[in-house]
């Protein structure tokens, strides 16, 4: 193990673009190092593309020695374990944990969707985070401000057209986080969600492809900005949520919506 440095350490999911990128690019940026993990090209893991090995290298590219990328799959226990070790290994502790990893399906009514998608938005949206908090609560239980953080959206808190098991999957993670808190009781470690309204990102195109609409800007009526919201908007959020600031929130969910409305 390599000694501590005094900078806070942190593990991101879905670090290659997206939230998750601009949550590692936002940590890095404000001294943390991150390890920032990526599925890196697995085609079976959503019916569109997923981020690529060279988008999560990009990333961490930008912030040489203090950002280490880790190509992993969120479905597996075992590699996230894996990039925890590399966390304590590289940078000799991790203080956070930063669930971004998820994928869209849906586009039909729920009674016609298939059992691949489901599998998909499940085993990477919520089986994803469930595993990272397995692989990651005994390091951040050795940290003095442990946190474990995870994205939502506001699809937990509002039923959407075609997109019921979207809905499912998200309240599962607001489930999860609350549970999760409970678990965490007295130990100090911080257990919260964060759920973003219509970002700029792959997965919000990936939505308007679903609804045959020309641009995702169309979602833009939906929320009260009257604007979609920039990556980096909720990463501000999420770090906020990593720092040791953020003590009095835990089992709770940070609606970082832009006042979203459907």
């Amino acid at each position: 193990m390599k000694p501590v440095d005094g900078a806070a350490v942190a593990l991101v999911t879905g670090a290659a673009r997206g939230i998750g990128a601009a949550t590692t690019r936002r940590l890095a940026s404000a001294g943390w190092r991150v390890v920032a993990v990526d599925i890196g090209d697995a085609p079976d893991a959503a019916p569109y593309p997923l981020a690529t090995r060279e988008q999560l290298s990009t990333v961490a590219a930008e912030f040489p020695g203090a950002v280490v990328d880790v190509v992993a799959d969120v479905r597996d226990a075992d590699a996230l374990r894996r990039a925890v070790a590399t966390a304590e290994d590289e940078f000799g502790r991790l203080d956070a944990a930063v669930a971004c990893a998820a994928v869209m399906a849906g586009g039909t009514p729920l009674w016609e969707a298939t059992d691949a998608e489901w599998s998909a938005l499940f085993d990477t949206g919520v089986a994803g985070v469930a595993n990272l908090a397995r692989a990651a609560v005994p390091a951040l239980l050795r940290s003095p401000h442990g946190r474990f953080v995870a994205l939502a959206s506001s699809a937990a808190h509002h039923g959407l057209w075609h997109l019921a098991g979207y809905n499912a999957a998200k309240h599962a993670v607001v489930g999860l986080i609350k549970g999760l808190a409970a678990d965490l009781r007295g130990t100090g470690v911080c257990a919260t969600a964060v759920s973003p309204g219509s970002t700029r990102t792959d997965l919000l195109a990936e939505t308007a492809r679903l609804y045959d609409l020309e641009s995702m800007e169309e979602f833009a009526s939906h929320q009260l900005h009257e604007r979609l919201l920039d990556p980096d908007e909720v990463a501000a959020v999420v770090a906020f949520l990593c720092s040791a600031e953020s003590s009095a929130i835990t089992g709770s969910v940070v609606h970082a919506d832009g006042g979203f409305q459907p």
